[in-house]
């Protein structure tokens, strides 16, 4: 009776993994929720159609994707046709006062990098947008920006890089 009542549940265990393993959904340590049937990212080359281009903004953008996606994710990164894709353009690249002295003179400017992204999941159709995402970063009236805007733009990407990815796959 006692080896009945064991195998009972035993085999009521492995159903409910059984029933379970159906999931559409796996998980990593970044948060993100990715389709089990989902292998492949495509980020292809975004480019600078902003007025104002910065030489390395459109390489540094899809590079910092590529690897976010690579980090931490077991997709496999492809030029394109991935399970997840996402297509793009820098659409505005601009420095703006952002803080003005007594004087009327700037203290502060702004940088600000716009990119508008489409992104497909082609298990997940719900999850695909056409979104525009911006970031900025200040740094002091007193500087140049083509002597410090290499380090700016590395700042920008990384916050568009992770509002992008959490637009995708962190689905909060």
């Amino acid at each position: 009776m006692r080896f009945r009542t064991h195998l009972v549940a035993l085999l009521g265990s492995i159903a409910l993994l059984l029933s379970q393993s159906g999931c559409t959904v796996k998980y990593s340590f970044s948060g993100a929720s990715i389709p089990l049937d989902a292998k492949t990212v495509s980020v292809p080359y975004f480019p600078n159609n902003a007025p104002m281009v910065a030489p390395t903004l459109s390489s540094t953008l899809t590079q910092t994707l590529q690897d976010k996606f690579a980090r931490q994710t077991s997709l496999q990164v492809v030029d394109n046709g991935g399970d997840l894709a996402f297509e793009g353009e820098i659409t505005n690249y601009t420095s703006t006062p952002a803080a003005v002295t007594s004087a009327e003179t700037a203290a502060m400017n702004r940088l600000t990098i716009t990119v508008k992204i489409k992104f497909t999941n082609i298990y997940e159709p719900q999850n695909n947008y056409n979104k525009t995402f911006s970031a900025f970063a200040e740094y002091d009236a007193t500087s140049l920006l083509q002597d410090i805007q290499d380090s700016l733009i590395t700042e920008i990407v990384d916050q568009l890089v992770q509002e992008i990815f959490n637009a995708a796959v962190a689905n909060w």
